[in-house]
């Protein structure tokens, strides 16, 4: 099991890669104002979700389901902080959903953002690991 949980923080740390680097290129694109640099965060930001984000998610994912089943929600299934851990992964997967609707809407040339907006947004994924990280070392 512990091969598991160390694929497991691994995977993690590349879906949180993605987490913060997305929103940072979100900021860079809805300043930019010619198409070759439009193109160019088009093709950074399909990239980076679909090669590197997404992956690490879904493994990040399937692996903590693993550690659930098999001796996690068992041993934990009444302390609050394992509750606490698994309701900040479900925030982060639906920022994860968040960021793949923007990557379509700049993609189709939506946006409807200033960068100021996404320099906001990128900080959320922050709360999240910081809440996660305590959460499972500290155990309050």
């Amino acid at each position: 099991m512990l091969w598991v949980k160390a694929f497991h923080v691994i995977f993690m740390v590349t879906w949180f890669a993605g987490l913060f680097y997305l929103p940072r290129l979100f900021v860079y694109h809805a300043m930019s104002d010619d198409a070759v640099s439009n193109e160019r965060f088009k093709v950074m930001e399909r990239k980076l979700f679909y090669g590197i984000m997404t992956p690490g998610a879904i493994i990040t994912i399937v692996l903590g389901l693993w550690m659930l089943q098999d001796y996690a929600w068992e041993a934990f299934k009444g302390e609050m902080w394992l509750h606490m851990k698994l309701t900040l992964a479900l925030a982060l997967i639906g920022y994860h959903a968040w960021c793949w609707k923007l990557v379509k809407d700049f993609k189709h040339d939506r946006n409807a953002r200033s960068h100021v907006f996404y320099r906001w947004f990128n900080e959320a994924p922050v709360i999240g690991l910081i809440g996660i990280v305590l959460l499972v070392y500290i155990r309050p």
